[in-house]
């Protein structure tokens, strides 16, 4: 596996349930939360507020990366990102 120079995360504002919050991941994640959003047909917000209230104690930001990370596992190894 080959890998590119480390990029610093990005920020982006979400809102949820009517506030604006912003998020800081890496650019990585970012592409591959928008392609799981769409493939899902939900807006970012949306799947922002449906990890939101699936994270529990943990920070937003790690909650996204982590389901990211579980989405790409359960696409298999053929995925390709």
């Amino acid at each position: 596996m080959t890998t590119g120079p480390q990029q610093r995360p990005g920020k982006h504002s979400v809102t949820l349930r009517g506030h604006r919050t912003s998020i800081s991941l890496e650019p990585e994640f970012w592409k591959e939360f928008r392609r799981i959003a769409a493939q899902r047909n939900q807006t970012i917000n949306g799947l922002a507020i449906e990890v939101d209230e699936a994270r529990g104690d943990v920070g937003l930001a790690s909650a996204i990366r982590v389901f990211v990370l579980n989405t790409l596992k359960s696409e298999g190894p053929n995925h390709v990102p």
